[in-house]
């Protein structure tokens, strides 16, 4: 069985991860952050990693010159809600296979380990469109994120009443 490791502060966002990698029949390992990864790197030897740019602490791309000095054979894919050609060109200078924005999938993230041809990953041909409610979700909580919690501020922004994102809050994600 194929291992992955997941790295995100964002709890919510690696269970989800995680979940769905689990579906597609590989066995995942989670960390919150560099000291974590490095870790579970050190115990388990993973054949994959996925991780998140922007972590408390340390960085995505400290953690990836780190794991691959201690797992040289290791294929990684940078995920990331704060995109800019720079950090792309050093993630991938420094070793990470591919480099991808945040809201990513599952499916794009197997997408991305599948470009290198060493490795066989079983990626479905067509991507499935979120639905209308799903992308809605997404982006409130990105909104959310960005406004650090603050209800208030990530209602203002999104030109919503305070108690109108409260109940979308409260809803459970929409799955497509």
């Amino acid at each position: 069985m194929t291992t992955i490791l997941l790295v995100d502060d964002e709890a919510h966002f690696r269970e989800r991860m995680g979940r769905a990698f689990v579906k597609r029949g590989y066995e995942v390992l989670e960390a919150a952050e560099y000291e974590g990864a490095m870790e579970e790197m050190n115990k388990t030897r993973p054949d994959l990693a996925v991780f998140d740019l922007r972590m408390p602490g340390r960085s995505g791309l400290e953690l990836v010159k780190a794991a691959l000095e201690v797992h040289p054979e290791l294929k990684i894919v940078v995920l990331t809600g704060y995109g800019s050609i720079a950090t792309a060109i050093e993630s991938i200078r420094l070793g990470a296979l591919s480099y991808l924005p945040k809201p990513a999938d599952v499916d794009d993230i197997l997408a991305a380990f599948s470009r290198d041809p060493a490795l066989e990953v079983a990626v479905k041909k067509e991507l499935p469109t979120p639905s209308l409610a799903r992308a809605e979700w997404e982006h409130i909580n990105r909104v959310l994120h960005d406004c650090g919690g603050n209800i208030s501020e990530a209602a203002k922004r999104l030109n919503v009443h305070r108690r109108t994102l409260q109940r979308k809050l409260q809803s459970f994600p929409p799955y497509t």
